[in-house]
């Protein structure tokens, strides 16, 4: 097997040369460095991880927290993470987090805290004080991508923002009586992202002067099923019938377009639909949408991790961690003028 003195005698160097041309730790010219390298690609030698971690301290692992890995957005996410990671040296140990009880409690106290990574990204996960302050405690920095907690080091779009923008283009068309689709648990948790996108809906609401009942606002899963059965709950209800629907999410706006279908609705000449996310579904459904762009949003996290950890130019860590990640109204064949 292959040793680290055998590529320093091939390169013509030091061990202790070899050793940080291969690593990455510590000045190594360039020539050197490439020499080093392809002496190690002549004889099959392999850095060691483990070795390398005990001379810097570093795993060149990060830990990612996920509460789906089978919904669009999420995997469009972890996507953008994972070849970030990947091109900047650094292998991803992921963490399926949903809910909560005993199995997150061990992610925090002992997986991400106690275990071999160098950072945590957490995505779309609303974290409790102690779960930051376990890994604060162990030096473990923290993104937040989305979601709640208390770190500084948190991107996300502004979902109030993006709800006010999705009803204010329904009451442009003028609709009046608009309903929405909201994520679970949007009215009992005002700072998560269906909160606020709940939010945003009300207050575009009554700066028009249309105040909303009670009944036009339908909380389910932000899922294509979840969405059908909200939307056959809400036109299906006998009475005045909303013109207009703002969905929480693109999947949540599926379900209501099937839901319309079946109930034989005619969108959008009968009813307009706006969803949320962009996905990469909704130019096959005509839908009007709000579009973030999840696979820049993991890229920038790394981005993010990376300075945190040393890795980048840049002296300010977090240059840009107060201004909310892009956005963009896409009009689509989903909406529509109101019917007379």
């Amino acid at each position: 097997m292959a040793a680290i003195g055998d590529v320093a005698r091939l390169a013509g160097v030091s061990k202790a040369t070899a050793s940080r041309a291969l690593s990455g730790n510590g000045y190594v010219a360039e020539e050197t460095r490439r020499r080093v390298e392809s002496a190690a690609a002549e004889i099959g030698y392999i850095v060691s991880p483990d070795a390398a971690s005990l001379v810097t301290g570093r795993t060149k692992n990060v830990g990612v927290v996920i509460p789906f890995v089978n919904r669009w957005f999420f995997g469009e996410v972890l996507e953008g993470i994972e070849r970030s990671l990947l091109g900047a040296g650094y292998d991803l140990t992921l963490y399926n987090l949903s809910g909560s009880g005993r199995d997150r409690a061990r992610v925090f106290e002992f997986f991400l805290a106690r275990k071999r990574v160098d950072a945590v990204i957490a995505v779309g996960v609303d974290l409790a004080g102690h779960e930051v302050s376990a890994l604060d405690r162990r030096e473990k920095p923290l993104v937040c991508l989305g979601g709640t907690g208390g770190t500084a080091a948190r991107l996300s779009i502004d979902d109030r923002a993006v709800g006010q923008l999705a009803t204010e283009h329904l009451l442009h068309l003028g609709h009046t009586r608009i309903a929405h689709l909201a994520g679970s648990g949007a009215s009992g948790q005002p700072d998560t992202v269906q909160g606020l996108r709940r939010q945003g809906f009300l207050d575009a609401m009554d700066a028009a002067g249309h105040a909303p009942s009670p009944a036009d606002v339908v909380e389910t899963e932000m899922t294509m099923p979840g969405g059908y059965r909200a939307a056959l709950q809400l036109l299906g209800h006998p009475g005045p019938r909303p013109t207009a629907v703002f969905a929480a999410s693109d999947e949540v706006a599926f379900g209501a377009l099937r839901a319309a279908e079946r109930l034989g609705i005619a969108v959008p000449r009968e009813l307009s639909v706006v969803g949320v996310d962009g996905h990469e579904y909704a130019e096959m459904f005509d839908l009007t949408t709000v579009e973030q762009y999840p696979g820049e949003q993991g890229r920038s996290a790394v981005g993010v991790v990376l300075r945190l950890l040393g890795e980048g130019a840049d002296a300010d860590p977090l240059p840009d961690s107060g201004a909310p990640m892009p956005t963009r109204l896409v009009v689509r064949a989903s909406s529509t003028a109101a019917p007379r």
